[in-house]
């Protein structure tokens, strides 16, 4: 549940709003150099650290709303799986050893694990939209999210963060920064640190009326992150990060009345420890080009449990119907990245040029433990087992890429990049089965820029044309089930990008504007699909992945910001949305149906108002138009269906001194909303198909309370 992680509008207050223009926004995901935002060709969202700590939160998936055709699936306490223009994967039920959607935390590629997204002291959040074939890969097929914490400073500080809220949330947090002492004149000067500690805790809204307790989904969440960074030379960097997150976290969030109360006897588990570090070195080499050197490791160990039949001996009987569930995931990620980046002026065939290398090792072990009593009159046959199945998954990604870029007339320019990449793949379960698997892909991008100046206004309009891809991979859901053997394997995805773009600030930045409309046209579209394959065996739903023929995208991403008086922000965000499955062959059935996870539109508006004395408020409306939850299986079911739904949140506060505090709320008018669903059978004796959705957070309050030394 996206639960009192809202309640995490914690941690961070409403920053003032600078009575100067807007400034400018630095990004560096997008061109693997750093560029400014309003020149950048692509669609693109930053979210910058006054715009991430007036919204308040303790995780990423709370600041999704605010970002067009960006969506997530509620499938455990936190969101590990999102989806950009209605592509990516939506449940963690078992590995998804090739993400649609990067996601790299301070240069550590975490795709697929997004639950580590804390949001405390966070410094920058990048989404790019579409593929970013030749920036990164196989793990970007629909876009990427690029997650940058605090950095660094000369400057000594230090802020502490205290937050109590509803549903008996509390947090405390601490950042300190500054120069290392004690090393003599000159040392001490470059060598800087950061360092970020943070604990969380929130019982959640679900009441377990079997076991008479309120903390059976309860969040349990603790960051700390360290960085530093050594600047021995005018044009030599070298930084290290480091961090432990532990989310030990309950699951109990799914009812058979679709609401709070569950009548479960052995709650579940939804938790995630990852250790990571990473050191980047940037070295200047003669004023010819710059060496970018990315080394990163990350270790993950996920446990995610659940009680399958979501009820007790009591609840059921007379039926005797008692299932459960645990699967364990250990991920292990080792990455290097050289990058040659041309200065200015150093051109090669009067083109500016970035080349590189890239590699890859992952290796995935997971674990499954199902078991079972079910008599014969409930389920049709005895089953009364305790069955272990197992999986190793081990790849190596080996890329190549280079970009140049043209200036083909004064103020058009066009670039285009290439990646071609090689994965090595190897799988075996504990049943025999076995694939190795060695695939070349390649994608890739061409760009026409071109800046104006018209109306007081700078502007950047951009086409482009680009192609993503996305390897194959296995199933290991169907581990242990002979009936769902054949389906072990699938083969790679291909995704064509058109999109033309438009982007306009002010000459004096008190207003801007971005919007962008694009298709997209997936061949051998992967599809997640799930299959009850016993009947009255609620630990036989399982999940797993078929190649369509085609699909197709079209959509627009729109987003606003204005600063009509010293004292008012506004900001608006809207994404229109249009999927079909065009070709699927071997399912006839899902032809012409909309993409599972993708609303037909999302919307944010928000305004900040601050006023003398240090006064400041915000409000923020959020809506999602219903989508397909999943792809339904039932011969007389037309893929169920998400509502429609919009939430309030409003936050103030005053700032005095070294001091603020603040009192928010989310959810303010307590809508009712499912943010995940499946359709299958988990009543006895009959078993009809019914849908289940997780519900979102009711309405929760609380207040946080900063102070910075």
């Amino acid at each position: 549940m996206y639960r009192s992680r809202v309640n995490a509008l914690l941690l961070l207050v409403a920053m003032p709003l600078a009575a100067e223009p807007l400034p400018e926004i630095v990004v560096v995901a997008s061109a693997l150099r750093e560029t400014e935002l309003a020149t950048v060709p692509a669609s693109i969202t930053v979210l910058d650290p006054a715009t991430i700590q007036r919204a308040s939160v303790q995780h990423l998936e709370e600041l999704i709303p605010l970002v067009a055709n960006l969506n997530w699936s509620g499938e455990g306490s936190r969101a590990r799986y999102f989806q950009i223009r209605g592509t990516g994967e939506l449940e963690q039920y078992e590995g998804a050893p090739n993400p649609s959607v990067g996601f790299i935390v301070d240069d550590i590629d975490l795709s697929g694990i997004g639950g580590v997204a804390t949001t405390f002291d966070v410094d920058r959040i990048e989404v790019l939209r579409g593929p970013q074939g030749t920036r990164y890969g196989a793990n970007a097929l629909a876009g990427l999210i690029y997650v940058e914490t605090g950095q660094p400073t000369a400057e000594a500080g230090a802020e502490i963060l205290a937050t109590g809220g509803s549903d008996d949330t509390w947090a405390l947090g601490g950042v300190a920064r500054g120069t290392v002492p004690g090393l003599g004149a000159g040392l001490e000067e470059s060598l800087t640190y950061r360092v970020a500690v943070q604990q969380y805790r929130s019982d959640g809204d679900i009441h377990n009326a079997f076991l008479g307790r309120d903390d059976t989904s309860n969040q349990d969440e603790f960051t700390a992150r360290a960085k530093l960074r050594w600047e021995p030379a005018a044009d030599m960097t070298l930084q290290l990060t480091a961090f432990h997150v532990n989310l030990d976290n309950g699951y109990d969030d799914f009812s058979l009345a679709n609401n709070a109360t569950t009548y479960s006897d052995q709650p579940g588990e939804d938790s995630q420890q990852t250790d990571a570090a990473a050191l980047r070195a940037t070295i200047g080499l003669g004023g010819v080009a710059d060496l970018v050197s990315i080394t990163g490791f990350a270790s993950s160990n996920i446990v995610y449990g659940f009680d399958a039949d979501w009820g007790n001996p009591a609840f059921w009987a007379p039926y005797v119907y008692n299932f459960s569930s645990r699967i364990t995931r250990q991920r292990d990620t080792v990455n290097q990245e050289l990058r040659l980046i041309s200065r200015p002026g150093r051109t090669v065939l009067g083109a500016d040029w970035l080349v590189g290398l890239y590699a890859l090792k992952l290796k995935e072990d997971v674990s499954q433990r199902d078991l079972a009593n079910c008599d014969v009159a409930t389920c049709g046959e005895e089953l009364i087992y305790d069955t272990t199945g197992s999986s190793r998954y081990d790849a190596t990604n080996l890329a190549g890429y280079g970009e140049l870029s043209w200036a083909v007339a004064e103020s058009t320019r066009l670039s285009t990049g290439l990646r071609w990449e090689r994965q090595d793949a190897n799988y075996s379960n504990s049943t025999g089965g076995r694939a190795d698997p060695v695939e070349r892909m390649s994608g890739g991008d061409v760009t026409l820029t071109r800046t104006l100046q018209w109306a007081a206004t700078d502007s950047t309009l951009w086409a482009r044309l680009a192609r993503g891809y996305k390897a194959g991979g296995f199933n290991p859901g169907v581990v242990g089930i002979p009936e769902a053997e054949e389906r072990l394997d699938f083969q790679p995805e291909y995704l064509w990008n058109y999109e033309v773009g438009l982007r306009v600030a002010s000459a004096e930045s008190r207003w801007w504007a971005s919007g962008s409309v694009f298709l997209q046209q997936r061949d051998g579209q992967q599809i997640r699909l799930s299959e009850q394959f016993r009947p009255g065996d609620p630990a036989t739903f399982r999940f797993y992945t078929e190649n369509a023929e085609d699909g197709r995208a079209t959509g627009l991403e729109l987003e606003l910001g204005w600063q009509p008086l010293e004292t008012l922000e506004l900001g608006a965000a809207l994404g229109l949305l249009d999927t079909e499955i065009t070709g699927f062959n071997a399912r006839s059935e899902l032809e012409g149906r909309d993409f599972a996870h993708a609303p037909r539109y999302n919307l944010a508006l928000n305004g900040t108002w601050r006023v003398a004395g240090g006064w400041f408020a915000r409000v923020d409306y959020t809506g999602k138009g219903g989508y397909a939850i999943d792809y339904c299986q039932a011969a007389d079911c037309n893929d169920p269906r998400t509502s429609a739904y919009q939430l309030v949140g409003l936050r103030a506060g005053r700032e005095w001194g070294a001091w603020s505090v603040e009192a928010w709320c989310s959810n303010l008018l307590d809508e009712e909303y499912a943010l995940r669903g499946f359709y299958f059978g988990n009543e006895p004796p009959n078993f009809e198909p019914t849908l289940y959705t997780r519900q979102g957070d009711p309405r929760q309050a609380g207040v946080t309370l900063r102070y910075r030394l």
